[in-house]
């Protein structure tokens, strides 16, 4: 008879504990994520396309699904749940909510429910943060910083880049809030990085004008950046939220993207340069492929790095954090969460 495998407990972890326990490991966190993109791009994971649940009487609003499955020496499964629902800055709430579901690789098991936010932020900066490096090996590093869109993600994106060693003669923010600006522009005071002078700008177009590497980290839903002559001078552009580019914009740069069919779908930018152009071969590649030389991107033309957001980013970052919290006996257990009744087993 097959020895019956004892059932791991349930845990509950904090947003607030996870924000502790990343402080500081930004290039940890850097690590796991190149990591978890090798994985990827050797073929050893299941990344389904994300599922929108949407609202006929919000449609601003949606809550996304991202099952996935990570290979590799300490595989992992589970599910991230993620709400945007933009109304709620006027409301004084965050715009994102999340949790992290992760399930037991044996027995399928739910493991723990992880506070998704956190991780997710974290693991968007860290993904920002690696296709800097890795799409400026072959031309000059940038000196100048442009942010376009000033919220959390901006914020992460910026200490991120702080930490893996990047300083900047100018910083220029600009977001449709002046009191968001002035708000991400004070926390990099106080950080007392990225650089110096910080600017806050009225104009998209000074801002990317002026800055060699531009991160665009909005909640915009459609393509607002419409002019190519902006992007002559070549810049690198963390395209973070995915839909601010219009097409011919798209069309005229070399494309990084994280997983091509995930990219291109949903309405973004990406998607919609496909649909004008009929096809794909405006991709140059993926971030893999950029990162194990198997694709080397253009010097002649602006890099455009369009992460949809893979699950399996978020998975290998919170089954870290659940290891790390784990090993330290650090984990809540929420006593009697199944209900185990072995008679009725089938």
């Amino acid at each position: 008879m097959t020895e019956p495998v004892p059932a791991a407990p349930f845990a509950v972890v904090p947003g607030s504990r996870i924000r502790e326990l990343l402080a500081g490991r930004e290039k940890q966190v850097i690590s796991i994520v190149s990591d978890a993109y090798r994985t990827h791009g050797a073929g050893r994971t299941v990344n389904p396309p994300s599922y929108f649940l949407r609202f006929p009487d919000r449609p601003n609003a949606r809550i996304i699904a991202l099952p996935a499955a990570l290979g590799g020496p300490a595989p992992r499964d589970g599910i991230k749940w993620i709400s945007s629902f933009p109304d709620n800055v006027a409301a004084g709430l965050p715009r994102a909510s999340a949790v992290l579901v992760l399930n037991d690789h044996a027995t399928g098991r739910p493991l723990a429910c992880l506070e998704g936010s956190v991780i997710s932020a974290a693991r968007t900066a860290a993904s920002a943060a690696l296709a800097a490096a890795v799409l400026t090996r072959d031309r000059p590093r940038p000196r100048r910083l442009g942010i376009v869109g000033a919220g959390l993600i901006a914020r992460y994106v910026a200490a991120f880049l702080g930490a893996d060693g990047w300083s900047f003669d100018e910083v220029r923010v600009n977001d449709l809030s002046a009191d968001h600006a002035d708000g991400l522009l004070a926390y990099l005071r106080r950080a007392g990085r990225p650089a110096s002078p910080l600017l806050r700008t009225s104009s998209i177009e000074d801002t990317i004008r002026s800055s060699d590497l531009v991160v665009f980290a909005t909640v915009t839903a459609e393509p607002h950046v419409t002019e190519t002559e902006w992007f002559a001078h070549r810049p690198v552009v963390l395209h973070v939220s995915l839909r601010d580019l219009a097409p011919e914009i798209v069309l005229g740069a070399a494309n990084v993207v994280d997983d091509v069919d995930h990219c291109l779908r949903a309405g973004t930018s990406p998607h919609l340069a496909e649909q004008v152009a009929g096809d794909r071969s405006f991709v140059t590649g993926t971030l893999h492929d950029v990162m194990t030389g198997r694709v080397r991107v253009p010097p002649d033309l602006p890099v455009i790095f369009s992460p949809f957001g893979l699950g399996v980013l978020d998975l290998a970052l919170g089954g870290w954090v659940y290891d790390e919290l784990a090993a330290h006996g650090e984990l809540t257990e929420v006593a009697d969460f199944f209900v185990e009744e072995p008679g009725s087993w089938p």
